[in-house]
């Protein structure tokens, strides 16, 4: 039995199915996925259908991202958003243009289902961003900034290693948890293309939006499985690039 993390899928479910088979994924498994299944490449409403179907037989526990917010959001509310559009939104527009009435209120449900974040019984927490409250995430004032904080990636990059948990200059926030789980900011933004441990945070976003490929990660052994670059499996689209 194995928990496995997974990062930032954007539409790309040529890389889901590659991670899934590379990582010999069972029904005994734990899946949990960090949040933004869409926006950048050509599958995000197959992302979810496939969601949806893997959620009946294995143990998925599934993150909300900003990325599905504003899908959420033009879904249900018909809300457009401009700059949505412009970072991944408008393939997402176009992929939906022959989805039924049916399915998109099944995707909506989908959607509305999703997790703030997850925490699990040895104290890891799971969630797309980050949080910013000293106290933690159930005292968190502004829920949004679970999928759309960058200063928890930003702090624990910044980090001296030299200074130690016990020093009052180390940064609560990283004290609380005894690991941290993110997506949302790609590694690939300080040229990596595989997870990155900083501090207690450990991010698995490798830039599947954009260049990088698709990561699943065991989070006891730390052993990964990456899919091939996304622009690979997607020669004709440009994602989010």
């Amino acid at each position: 039995m194995r928990t496995l993390v997974i990062g930032d899928i954007h539409g790309g479910l040529r890389a889901l199915h590659q991670i899934m088979e590379r990582a010999k994924v069972t029904p005994n498994d734990t899946l949990i996925f960090l949040g933004d299944y869409v926006d950048g490449w050509s599958q995000s409403p197959q992302v979810i259908d496939y969601l949806m179907e893997l959620k009946t037989t294995h143990n998925c526990i599934c993150i909300l991202g900003n990325h599905d917010e504003l899908l959420l959001e033009w879904l249900d509310k018909s809300k457009d958003n401009l700059l949505w559009y412009k970072h991944g939104g408008e393939s997402t527009v176009l992929a939906y243009s022959n989805t039924n009435v049916k399915t998109i209120k099944k995707h909506i449900g989908f959607l509305k289902s999703l997790k703030n974040y997850h925490l699990d019984g040895q104290n890891r927490l799971f969630i797309h961003a980050g949080f910013t409250n000293l106290n933690g995430v159930d005292f968190e004032y502004f829920p949004k900034l679970f999928y759309w904080d960058r200063t928890l990636w930003e702090t624990a990059l910044a980090l001296d290693k030299k200074i130690k948990t016990t020093d009052l200059s180390y940064p609560k926030r990283l004290t609380l948890y005894k690991e941290i789980y993110i997506g949302h900011t790609p590694v690939s933004r300080i040229d990596k293309s595989i997870p990155l441990n900083m501090a207690n945070v450990w991010n698995v976003d490798t830039g599947a939006a954009f260049n990088g490929p698709l990561t699943i990660m065991d989070i006891d052994t730390k052993a990964f499985w990456q899919s091939e670059p996304l622009p690979t499996l997607y020669p004709n689209e440009k994602g989010r690039n």
